[in-house]
């Protein structure tokens, strides 16, 4: 495939093939990263700063392409169309259920339901995840979160300096998946089973140099 050089680029491409993680995950082609044109690849500037194309462009994407993003893929960041979607969230929440009434799983996903949605560290705050050493572990409860298609992310946030330009890395503003598009939009008549294999045909037609366990890992 040709160079991509734009979000709109990206966009459509996600579209055409489902599926695409955002960094590079082992299979070879298979990421944002790796797809995009030179120029939009991350690199440091002289002053000792930074650009990246790419990364600036997951907001756009996010709110605009017409997918859910969130860390699907083995705990990495990735996009899938919304064609795509109600047959990964109904398989993945066949492998991963409601989590339990009263465990730190359902006590966040209660809080974000409560709020809409949250940036990270307020969800953290917001669920008494203060102390020290409790940022790694609160994060690994979103990550599962995630992967199990209980949490998506709807846009990120920035912070501004004093002239009101956006500077860093961003935060990833967080939401339920049912709040962001409706229940509609997250279900199928197929049993997990059938999504399951709709959603390895589809990779194996897409990655057809992939092995058959590397295929089942993304998948989940």
């Amino acid at each position: 495939m040709k160079e991509i050089y734009s979000a709109a680029e990206l966009m459509a491409y996600i579209q055409q093939i489902g599926f695409l993680p955002l960094l590079d995950g082992g299979l070879s082609g298979f990421s944002a990263e790796e797809i995009v044109a030179d120029d939009c690849r991350y690199v440091v500037l002289p002053d000792g700063g930074w650009d990246w194309p790419l990364w600036k462009w997951k907001g756009t994407i996010v709110t605009e392409g017409n997918c859910v993003y969130g860390k699907f893929f083995a705990g990495k960041a990735g996009f899938i169309s919304r064609e795509w979607w109600p047959d990964f969230f109904n398989y993945r929440r066949s492998r991963h259920p409601q989590p339990e009434e009263g465990t730190i799983e359902d006590t966040i996903l209660c809080t974000i339901a409560e709020q809409g949605s949250l940036i990270t560290r307020e969800l953290r705050a917001a669920c008494g995840f203060d102390g020290p050493k409790m940022r790694s572990r609160f994060d690994s409860y979103i990550t599962r979160l995630q992967m199990g298609c209980h949490i998506v992310t709807e846009d990120f946030v920035y912070p501004t300096d004093k002239h009101g330009r956006e500077y860093g890395w961003g935060w990833s503003l967080l939401t339920l998946p049912e709040q962001l598009f409706g229940r509609d939009a997250c279900t199928t008549d197929r049993t997990p089973q059938q999504s399951y294999a709709r959603l390895k045909a589809h990779f194996q037609e897409i990655l057809p140099n992939a092995t058959n366990k590397q295929i089942e890992k993304l998948i989940g």
